[in-house]
């Protein structure tokens, strides 16, 4: 009887003890976890979403026109009769014209009436409207379009100032940020979604300047063109894409940076088309094989493939073959690096380059051009050139091409062979004048008809003096050869061919 109460009271305190810890353990454990996402962004949103707009185009095409914008909605979706007939239109049989709209997204930036949005929301439109949270709409005009990001500026006319949002620095953001996405999904109004940014700096290949904003936010068809707002409410990026089979939302969306949007939209405003600088030079990766070749540590920079002529090298500042590694203070890891610190230039601006030249680091002083110049120029000489015959077999009577080397027979470029490929008079080298197949010169696209005009960097004017050049490369323990190689209206590329 007497060890009863005691054991009762033993039992009592361990339990006490083990509650004790069991709660100190649980208070720990919720002080020890990261804080949770925002309880809520309805204030957020409350303030953001009359500078939200929805805009719905009108584009008048044959009934018969596949093409047309038309979204794609699940069988059994309850809004399949909104759908087909809001998407549709009201076209007849046959050729006649219809008209077909399509909807998007896009946020003001100015009370006075500007507005943001992607190109492709309102491209080839022949009418815009733009559609208010609280039910107004106005006709708008287009501005300016840049088709490289994707972007476009409308402006329409209020009777009062808008309500307008911010840029913000999408630089500060952080992969894990919260993020909030506002936009018209499916033509269905305003909507908001909530997520984090999943990545940053993804190239999807959707244009040059590729550097999207990677987020898990849900992006439909119609928020295109819509906001990214960070939590501060700034716009940090502008929903541009999403990557998905079903065309719906399935966590990865993409959304320009405003590091990237700012200076265009800016441009667009002030003189309704970009101007970006241009350095005139035509470029392409510095592989692993052409890091190898060219006794670099490690691959990076933009190899320079050639000069366009008329642009802002006139005075051999850069010349093809050399490695552009820094640009205005800028690191070029790779030409995508180069390619957005040039555009986001000033044109006319004095910029010192950085570049390797034979196996040496130099500084070069360019001042930029204008990259619309520069793509009017490049056409112009491109039809000028034009295509031309195929190649063919020059004639019997001139002299033989040597033996085959690194799967390639070479001849002499005289004036016969010259007329006979096609090869305009200002190309020098070495003509090729058969591949053969499956050789290393074939893997690499080598054509009959192109011109070895350099080997391991020196130039080549003889087939002797490439076969020279290549046993002094595997003298020296190198792999591949890189060749500059010029095709018939003497544009150049690099490539590398394996020695062994």
């Amino acid at each position: 009887m007497s060890t009863r109460p005691q054991l009762f009271r033993g039992l009592v305190l361990a339990a006490a003890t083990a509650l004790l810890l069991n709660n100190t353990a649980l208070a720990e454990t919720a002080t020890s976890q990261p804080a949770a996402g925002p309880p809520s962004v309805a204030d957020l949103a409350e303030g953001l979403l009359d500078a939200v707009v929805n805009i719905s185009i009108s584009q008048n095409v044959k009934s018969d026109d596949d093409d047309a914008p038309m979204p794609q909605v699940p069988e059994g979706s309850p809004h399949q009769e909104f759908f087909d007939e809001f998407f549709k239109g009201q076209g007849g049989e046959g050729n006649r014209p219809r008209t077909v709209n399509s909807l998007g997204s896009g946020f003001v930036i100015d009370s006075t009436g500007f507005i943001v949005t992607n190109n492709h929301v309102i491209q080839d439109a022949d009418d815009i409207e733009i559609n208010f949270s609280d039910g107004s709409k106005l006709k708008a005009k287009l501005v300016g379009m840049d088709t490289k990001t994707d972007l476009a500026v409308l402006k329409v006319e209020p009777k009062k100032p808008l309500k307008a949002v911010s840029f913000g620095d999408s630089r500060k953001i952080r992969i894990g940020d919260w993020v909030m996405v506002v936009g018209n999904p499916f033509g269905l109004g305003v909507s908001v979604s909530v997520g984090v940014v999943s990545a940053r700096g993804r190239n999807i290949n959707a244009g040059p300047y590729d550097s999207f904003i990677q987020t898990d936010a849900a992006i439909n068809r119609g928020n295109s063109g819509g906001p990214l707002f960070n939590m501060r409410g700034e716009v940090i990026g502008i929903n541009t894409a999403i990557l998905s089979q079903t065309g719906m939302s399935v966590g990865i969306g993409f959304a320009v940076p405003t590091e990237l949007a700012m200076n265009v939209v800016n441009q667009l405003k002030e003189f309704g088309e970009t101007r970006r600088g241009w350095l005139g030079v035509r470029i392409q990766p510095v592989t692993d094989d052409i890091a190898e070749s060219l006794k670099m540590e490690r691959p990076h920079g933009a190899l320079v493939s050639g000069i366009i002529e008329g642009g802002p090298i006139a005075k051999g500042e850069i010349k093809a073959g050399d490695i552009i590694t820094r640009f205005d203070g800028t690191d070029v890891a790779e030409i995508r690096d180069l390619m957005r610190a040039v555009g986001e230039s000033p044109v006319g601006k004095m910029v010192d380059v950085v570049i390797i030249r034979d196996g040496k680091e130099q500084t070069v002083r360019v001042t930029l051009g204008r990259l619309e110049d520069g793509e009017h120029l490049a056409n112009v000489q491109t039809n000028e050139n034009g295509e031309g015959a195929k190649p063919t077999e020059p004639p019997a009577a001139q002299l033989p091409a040597t033996d085959a080397v690194l799967g390639m027979k070479l001849a002499v470029l005289d004036a016969g062979r010259r007329k006979s490929f096609g090869i305009a008079e200002d190309v020098k080298g070495v003509v090729v004048t058969e591949v053969q197949p499956n050789s290393a010169a074939a893997e690499r696209r080598v054509a009959v008809g192109d011109v070895i005009v350099e080997v391991g960097q020196e130039a080549m004017d003889t087939p002797e003096d490439v076969s020279a050049r290549i046993e002094e490369l595997k003298g020296d323990g190198r792999r591949n050869a890189l060749l500059m190689i010029a095709n018939k209206t003497g544009e150049l590329r690099f490539v590398t061919v394996q020695m062994e």
